[in-house]
């Protein structure tokens, strides 16, 4: 099984935010394969069949430094296995420039507190991740931008980007991280 977490925070006031960007593509993700979610514990889960492989998408209810929690507990229920290629990581990415995709298959967390959280409590940096570019604004504080929602220019490129990781996961789950990585770590996608 393949679990794809979105990285975000809850409620309605960060919904359209950068940093929600993992959960825009989950719940796209989600849409596209007629899948559904529901509560458990501190997680959103939807389990399903995408492209005929047996998946589970997260949304972490905890906010966005604690987005471990959830992951931790999936692995704790043992639906977590086979490292790193069950776990894929969906987050923003503020070094890359808006809408660029970079699939990773390990590393450290480049700074991304959530990212950071599923490292320390799973014990391993070893998972694909799939990155998302919200840019930088340099004259604005870091927490700012990142809970800021996109400008409408940038609107129109992020809801073509959120089609392309979608078909970037697609692809990560029924022909491999390489292969992925091959076709969307272009700079050109």
């Amino acid at each position: 099984m393949n679990l794809i977490v979105g990285l975000g925070n809850p409620g309605r006031k960060y919904s359209k935010t950068r940093h929600n960007i993992g959960f825009m593509v989950v719940d796209k993700l989600a849409e596209k394969y007629n899948l559904d979610f529901n509560e458990k514990d501190d997680y959103l889960i939807s389990r399903g069949n995408i492209e005929g492989k047996e998946v589970a998408l997260i949304k972490p209810l905890t906010y966005m430094n604690l987005s471990g929690r959830a992951v931790r507990k999936i692995a704790d229920e043992r639906i977590l296995k086979n490292l790193p290629n069950s776990l894929i990581v969906i987050h923003d990415d503020l070094d890359l420039p808006v809408g660029r995709i970079k699939i990773k298959k390990n590393g450290s967390s480049g700074g991304h507190k959530g990212v950071q959280s599923i490292i320390d409590l799973l014990g391993t940096r070893d998972f694909i991740r799939v990155k998302i570019g919200i840019g930088k604004e340099h004259n604005m504080e870091t927490s700012d931008y990142v809970l800021s929602p996109f400008s409408k220019e940038q609107k129109t490129l992020i809801k073509q980007k959120i089609s392309k990781a979608i078909d970037s996961i697609v692809t990560i789950i029924t022909e491999g991280v390489d292969k992925a990585m091959s076709i969307y770590n272009r700079e050109d996608c």
